[in-house]
Formats: structure tokens, C-alpha cells, sequence
């Protein structure tokens, strides 16, 4: 049960952000004419817009109109299927922030502890790494008045650091290396983010590239990994989609063109409204030839699994991990003036074979949602029979590769090569830690120190290691926060190993950035040991 709730929190992520959504984005801006009459009948006008008049001018008790309107429209969206969706301003922002490739602003991470701003995390080339800002500074005043101790909330937090760019504040920290209070200026900017989490040799002549999202950036992040990693000898390449869910369906058309011949068809789409396009592969792939393993698991969607699936139905990449999500909708993002949106479902997408890898909302909004919970119910995670047995799959309608291999369609991308999951990644108490910012607080406040003895990442990640003082540590840290509790010690046990290894990552990523953390994280990981046994 523990896992399973595990599971229902980051499915319910899933899906109700959108998956990500594989988007095609509308720059057009709908916004209806005013009208100040109440007059209910009218054969030609908008039923909702006239309930959500009366509903301003004549409702009992003060409303925020905005929040109404976004569940009444949702409501009627999820009528038609769990992709299409309102977004309120600020969801509309932060998906089209993680999907841009940046942001405006200083360029650090942070975490509120005892009332107090630390620095979890300063972005490379930002605003603040440029003004020397350290990881692990806590910002005791801003702009010359007292910031620390204030009754400090996210909201406070981001209001306080929002600003155009160009515009300057003065933030004061206090580090472990000093008792005095040190004052940097900072201009806020524009801070760029890379979907590409790391990029590295794992075996020899094997490169790794783990990719989290598919947004602007990212085919040329990828080619310039890709570049680094030939000069580096690398020959195959091991693709980490696990966790992806998606973004741009151009994007992922082309990162699949790097690696496909020109005139390959990578994928189709088609709606009611909306006629047959084609994506082809082009001349300009930078990775056409050598072998590729793509990891996937039940986390992977929309436009993750257009790059997989165009891969495996034309014989180019093995596909090691578990089924992908299924999610085959693609949808137009429609922008109104006041900053809120709408994701309309507009089209299906289809793989080379003909597959359409959406799975079936017909029994509703609440049961697709439930989807992953009963997968890991029925043991499909842990065991590759049970993917099959699915009923799913059972379908008179078959698909092939271009070299006979039987396919499936109807609810995500089978992969080739199947990798149980991890229990301790659906652990419900493991996930409240990362959710509650458990390992990063720890680190930031009790490991700075341990950090100082490593002067490089190799040396971090090939002689340190958690130990059960360590342990006991963060398990009594994470007891004052509320977060481990008696009944709770008998999973505290079971999950014990892969704690520790959290641990050391989130340590490794404070210190030296996103790729230790997955370099530290992936050094006894399954998927990554099977993908490079593959490619030999």
C-alpha cells in the first residue's frame, strides 16, 4: 500500500500538469467581447460567459473569478479527454519557462529552513554564479533590510526576488566560512536551462545522455553533448528518457532525425479538424550509424514516446525498461490576453508502423489517472510477462518493424528488453523525503563540511560514501521535521540502501551540479547495466 501511494503522487503529477503534453504552441489570443447585460436566453451566445456574469455581479459572497472560471472550464474539458486543460497565469508560465529553455532572474535554487533563505543550488552562468553568489549561503538581508527571520513564505520569497532584467538587488549571506554578513549585488537576468541533466562516458567508448524534458533547447544541447562525447571516443550511446514527460513534438521529431536516415518517416499526426502531417527524417543527423539503447519506464510520455517509438519501429535503437505511459494526444496551446491558456487536443500522433501509443480514457478522467496505481497492483513493474498478459495488448490488430519484429500498440511503447522497477522508487516515504526537500535541507545544513574534503567529484564519487552514523543523522534530522515517524521504521529499513544513495547524490549535486548527481545516482543502476550489455 505504501508503494502504491507512492505511485498515485507522482502519476497524479503526470497528469494533471499535462504530461508535458507533446505541444504545438498557437501564438493566436482568445479573449470574448464584453457585455454588461444580465439577458440569460440568447440562441447565439456563450451559456458559460452569461452563468459566469451572473455569477460576478450577483453571488452571495465575495469569489476569486479566475479560480472559478479555471475549474468550470476544466470541467468541461475533461468531458473530452485528461490532456486537454485551462492553465491559470502562473501554470501557463511555468510550463512555457520549463519548455523555453530559461527564465528571467538571479539563477539559484533554494529551500526555507527555520525562516531562513538558503541557497541550494546556484545556476551556472546566472545572474547570481557570475556575482560569485556560493551553494549554501544563507540570505540574511535583501536590499539592505532584514530578510531572514521575517515570517518568510514561497510567495514573500519570489515577490521579493521578481523584477525586469537589468534591475539590481543587494542580497547580504552568511556562509560556514565566516561569521560576517557578506553583500553581493546581483543583476537580475535572463538564466538559461538545459533539458539535458548529463552527459557523460559510462563505459568505454559507451556514451550516456539523460534527457528530462524536450523543450527549445534541446537538439542543440544535444548535438553539442553528442559533439563532446565523440571526442571523447565515444562509439554507442545509451539515451535515458525514464521520467520524461514529453514537450515539444518538433523537438522530438528532431532528436529522432539525428539519428535516422533521410526520408525515414518519424511520425504522423491526424485530427478531426486537423489533416495527415508527416515528419520525415532529414540529411543532417549527427548519429546515424553508431548502436543506440533508449531507456524508457512508465513515466516516459508524449513526445518521449515518439522519439522511442519511431526508433524501435524502424530498427535503430534497442528499448530497454518498462511500458512508457501511453500518451498519443497532441495538443495546440491557445494564449489569452490575461496570461491564462488553454492545451486543446487537436490531433493523435501515429509511429512509422501505424501505432497509435495512446491508452484508453473511455472509463473516465479519475480511472486513466488511477492507470499506473493499478499497473503496479497488477505487477507489471516488476515482472515482463505481466505487460504482456495485459489485456491491452491482446488485440487482433498487430504491428511490425521494418524487419518483422512484432510491436505493440494501444498503451505505450513495450520495450524490447525488460527492467523491473526498484520497490524503494515507489516507496511512500522515500518520496515524501525528496517531496519535503529532506535530502537537500540535510546537505545544505549538515554536510558542507563532509563536502570540504573532496576536492574533486572523482574523488567524491569513487571513495565517499554514506555510513550508518551519516544515516542515523539524517534519519534524526528528518524525525524533527515530522517526516519519519515510528511506524515508518520498519520501510526507513527496508529502503535503507537506496536512502543512502539519495543521499550521496543530492550531496554530489550540491557541490558539483546535475550531472554528479545522476553520475552518483546511476553507478549501480539496472537499466544503464542492461543498456550497455545490449550494445555489445
Amino acid at each position: 500500500m505504501k508503494q502504491t501511494a507512492g505511485l498515485i503522487f507522482r502519476s497524479m503529477i503526470l497528469v494533471l500538469l499535462g504530461v508535458a503534453v507533446g505541444l504545438l504552441i498557437n501564438r493566436r489570443s482568445s479573449n470574448a467581447p464584453a457585455d454588461d447585460s444580465l439577458t440569460v436566453y440568447d440562441p447565439n451566445g456563450n451559456k458559460l460567459e452569461k452563468v459566469m456574469q451572473i455569477v460576478r455581479k450577483k453571488y452571495v459572497d465575495s469569489i476569486d473569478v479566475d479560480s472559478v472560471e479555471g475549474v468550470t472550464i476544466n470541467n468541461l474539458l475533461q468531458k473530452l479527454d485528461p490532456h486537454s486543460v485551462y492553465l491559470h497565469k502562473k501554470q501557463a508560465q511555468s510550463l512555457s519557462e520549463k519548455l523555453e529553455g530559461g527564465f528571467d532572474g538571479i539563477g539559484i535554487e533554494s529551500q526555507l529552513l527555520r525562516d531562513t533563505l538558503f541557497v541550494t543550488q546556484v545556476l551556472p552562468g546566472s545572474p547570481a554564479y557570475k556575482a560569485g553568489l556560493p551553494n549554501g549561503a544563507r540570505i540574511i538581508t535583501l536590499n539592505g533590510k532584514p530578510f531572514s527571520g521575517t515570517h518568510l513564505t514561497n510567495d514573500r520569497v519570489n515577490n521579493a526576488f521578481s523584477g525586469g532584467n537589468d534591475t539590481g538587488l543587494y542580497v547580504g549571506v552568511l556562509t560556514n566560512d565566516s561569521k560576517d554578513v557578506k553583500t553581493f549585488r546581483i543583476k537580475r537576468g535572463h538564466v538559461n536551462l538545459s533539458s539535458l541533466d548529463a552527459a557523460y562516458i559510462t563505459a568505454p567508448g559507451v556514451g550516456y545522455i539523460k534527457i528530462s524534458k524536450f523543450g527549445t533547447t534541446t537538439d542543440t544541447d544535444f548535438k553539442a553533448s553528442l559533439k563532446r562525447l565523440k571526442g571523447q571516443g565515444m562509439q554507442k550511446l545509451v539515451l535515458d528518457l525514464r521520467g520524461n514527460g514529453g514537450g515539444y513534438l518538433n523537438t522530438a521529431t528532431a532528436l529522432a532525425d539525428e539519428f535516422l536516415p533521410k526520408g525515414r518517416l518519424i511520425v504522423y499526426t491526424q485530427g478531426q479538424h486537423e489533416p495527415r502531417t508527416d515528419y520525415f527524417a532529414t540529411d543532417s543527423g549527427l548519429f546515424e550509424q553508431g548502436k543506440l539503447a533508449v531507456i524508457i519506464d512508465e513515466h516516459s510520455a508524449s513526445a518521449s514516446e515518439i522519439l522511442a517509438g519511431a526508433l524501435q519501429d524502424l530498427d535503430r535503437a534497442v528499448i530497454i525498461g518498462r511500458r512508457s505511459f501511453g500518451k498519443g494526444l497532441v495538443q495546440e496551446q491557445f494564449r489569452f490576453d490575461d496570461g491564462t491558456a488553454l492545451n486543446l487536443t487537436v490531433a493523435r500522433y501515429f509511429t512509422p508502423s501505424g501505432r497509435s501509443i495512446q491508452k484508453s480514457y473511455k472509463a473516465g478522467t479519475e480511472s486513466y489517472k488511477n492507470d499506473l496505481t493499478e499497473r503496479l497492483q497488477k505487477g507489471e513493474l516488476y515482472t515482463a510477462q505481466n505487460n504482456l498478459d495485459d489485456s491491452t495488448f491482446n488485440m487482433a490488430v498487430t504491428y511490425h518493424t521494418t524487419a518483422g519484429k512484432k510491436v505493440y500498440g494501444g498503451g505505450g511503447i513495450m520495450p524490447d528488453i525488460f527492467v523491473p522497477e526498484e520497490a524503494a522508487e515507489n516507496s511512500r516515504l522515500v518520496l515524501d523525503l525528496l517531496r519535503n526537500q529532506a535530502f537537500s535541507g540535510y546537505v545544505v545544513e549538515r554536510m558542507q563540511n563532509v563536502l570540504k574534503n573532496y576536492s574533486t567529484a572523482d574523488d567524491y564519487l569513487n571513495f565517499f560514501s554514506v555510513n550508518d552514523v551519516e544515516f542515523n543523522r539524517f534519519v534524526n534530522y528528518s524525525s524533527a521535521l515530522g517526516l519519519i515517524k515510528d511506524a515508518d521504521m520498519h520501510e526507513l529499513t527496508v529502503n535503507k540502501p537506496y536512502i543512502k544513495t539519495l543521499l550521496k547524490a543530492q550531496a554530489a549535486r550540491f557541490k558539483w551540479g546535475s550531472e554528479w548527481f545522476y553520475r552518483t545516482l546511476n553507478q549501480n543502476d539496472a537499466g544503464i547495466s542492461k543498456a550497455i550489455a545490449a550494445l555489445n
